[in-house]
């Protein structure tokens, strides 16, 4: 068990052990931390420290709470075997196990060695190393522990059991292992989930009839449980062909020890396996569905990537339009990167973020002295997307007196700086989004109906996150690997609840409001597999299923809507066109649907 242990401080009469049995310890002079550390220069809550299932990492709280790190001041850093850290007037040393609560005097070689191997096995997980590579470590050490010539690591999951490792004396793999164990011994202790000896396999009353204590001539074996606060996860096997009472109580009180510690690290090394192994086919599954830099295989996004192919090659000017958050950015950048211009410059700019007064300027540049503080001639964005394309941000949001300029420039590829009186020849293609309905905003006078032409020579309309089925799992798990890469933290997965709770959930920020709940969740998570409660997803929140006659209702509306579109709003046509008597389209016209 990993420890902290105060070896200098002047509050304190004596040296104490902290077990770091938690994922989070916090640690300050305030009594509710779990470590209380008294002094000057110790804040009430200074300092966290949390286990990933791999490391320990600690972080000062804040910018004003000093920590030091073997001498060197840190705001964050993962803690080795030994490390010192200074609190205030407080130095703890770390470890990996809690072996200095133990005197030497107390411990005999054996203790020592299984204290060591210990260790050792520790810092092979903590270096990363393969899941197969730290269970062979794992069983040669109980081979040298035990005194046995041959050693079993026997996992157990959804009821069946396998050999993961079979190892003998020599450090070597054993072939055929399935066949050298006794199968009554191994059911013996998943049933009883407690360890036994037997001394004399061949003449032990409850096993000399098992065909495989007979088959196999055994002679001592003794076998322990591994056990996670999860359950059962595996077993120790040991055993000698040769010698009979060859395990004392000794070596199992010994093995029982290192057995407790060694099935948490067994129990992590399985766990992170399992993500690396999640991991991969996640990112085989991605490649299926990513479309360069955009993740998605619903419908309504395959409809959106087949525009793209089409029209990325060409020069005509693109309008995105979608909710906030749905990624119109990405949209953009992908037309940009497919298309002939994509070794030319790529330049956002966001059109309701810069202040009206300035948007002229940032838009088509200003010569020196054209107004107060114009101390230099400036570029504007056009001129910097000259030869490549400029993404006009949020559209609907520029003022009119721009509008008619900007439409100058679409019309003529001409820009003129403010203050000059020549104009210059650009050559760039435009791409703009809104997450406004601009025919709307034509009816109430705050948008051109020319420059909305002009812009929508065709439109790509982004589905919300709520509509596009399993993408929105795919996406939360890409999301997942960005965000532990980024924090450079372990990976984690997601429960099944959380799971769940992301498909029924409506979404209203889309895929910006997912990676918020994702990076805070994955910061402040206790298990690697997060659940819906870490994403702040309660039953409340989620989207209720309307029935099933509403639904219908719903979807037939939204369909003779589409027919009555695509017939130029004439009801009769659009009746003819869905098969249907024209009275049906006037009752559906008269509900409420909203």
């Amino acid at each position: 068990m990993a420890s902290l242990e105060i070896i200098s401080s002047k509050n304190s009469g004596g040296s104490s052990v902290f077990p770091l049995t938690k994922k989070l310890i916090s640690m300050g002079s305030d009594a509710s931390n779990d470590i209380v550390i008294a002094g000057d220069g110790v804040g009430p809550s200074h300092a966290v420290m949390q286990f990933d299932g791999i490391q320990f990492n600690i972080t000062s709280v804040d910018r004003k709470a000093i920590l030091f790190v073997n001498g060197k001041k840190k705001r964050k850093t993962v803690l080795s075997e030994g490390d010192v850290v200074k609190i205030g007037e407080t130095v703890l040393r770390f470890s990996i196990l809690e072996c200095s609560a133990i005197q030497s005097s107390e411990l005999t070689p054996a203790d020592n060695l299984g204290f060591s191997k210990l260790q050792e096995l520790s810092q092979k997980l903590l270096s990363q190393q393969s899941l197969p590579a730290i269970l062979e470590h794992l069983m040669d050490s109980v081979i040298e522990l035990s005194s046995a010539d041959k050693g079993f690591l026997i996992l157990t999951k959804n009821d069946a059991v396998s050999i993961k490792v079979a190892r003998n004396i020599e450090r070597a793999n054993i072939k055929d292992a399935v066949e050298q164990v006794s199968d009554s011994i191994i059911a013996k202790v998943i049933q009883s989930k407690t360890s036994i000896i037997v001394s004399d396999a061949a003449n032990d009353s409850e096993f000399n009839s098992s065909q495989s204590v007979v088959k196999l001539n055994l002679s001592s074996v003794m076998c322990l449980p591994l056990v996670s606060r999860d359950g059962l996860i595996g077993l120790i096997y040991v055993g000698n062909d040769n010698i009979v009472n060859m395990f004392t109580n000794e070596h199992l009180e010994l093995l029982e020890v290192f057995a407790a510690q060694a099935s948490l690290i067994v129990a992590n090394a399985i766990l992170m396996n399992d993500l690396r192994l999640d991991n991969e086919v996640l990112m085989t599954r991605l490649k299926e569905k990513r479309f360069g830099s955009i993740v998605g295989s619903c419908t309504a996004m395959q409809e959106v990537f087949r525009t793209i192919e089409k029209v990325a090659p060409t020069n005509v000017n693109v309008l995105i339009t979608g909710q906030t958050g749905t990624g119109k950015e990405l949209i953009a950048h992908e037309i940009h990167n497919r298309s002939p211009r994509a070794d030319g410059p790529f330049i956002t700019i966001n059109c309701g973020a810069i202040p009206e007064s300035l948007l002229e300027s940032e838009l088509f540049g200003h010569i020196k002295g054209a107004f107060t503080g114009a101390s230099h001639t400036r570029e504007g964005k056009f001129q910097a997307a000259h030869s490549g394309t400029i993404f006009l941000d949020e559209i609907g949001e520029m003022p009119l007196n721009l509008q008619v300029k900007l439409l100058r420039v679409l019309q003529e590829r001409i820009i003129t700086k403010v203050g000059a009186t020549q104009s210059e020849f650009i050559d760039i293609r435009v791409l703009a989004a809104t997450n406004r309905n601009l025919e709307d905003a034509i009816k109430e006078k705050t948008f051109r109906d020319d420059l909305y032409y002009r812009l929508n020579v065709l439109m790509v309309s982004l589905p919300p996150l709520a509509d596009r089925g399993e993408d929105v799992v795919t996406i939360a798990k890409y999301c997942i690997q960005n965000i532990c890469d980024e924090l450079n933290i372990a990976v984690h997965v997601l429960g099944a609840d959380a799971e769940k709770a992301i498909r029924e959930y409506n979404w209203p920020g889309n895929i910006r409001q997912l990676e918020n709940r994702l990076k805070k969740a994955l910061v402040l998570a206790e298990s690697t597999t997060l659940s819906a409660s870490d994403l702040d997803l309660s039953e409340t929140e989620l989207a209720p299923l309307v029935p099933l006659a509403d639904a219908k209702e719903k979807f037939a509306f939204q369909y003779i809507m589409k027919a009555l579109e695509r017939n130029g709003g004439n009801r009769t046509k659009a009746a003819s066109e869905l098969g249907v008597d024209p009275r049906t389209i006037f009752r559906y016209l008269g509900k409420d649907f909203a």
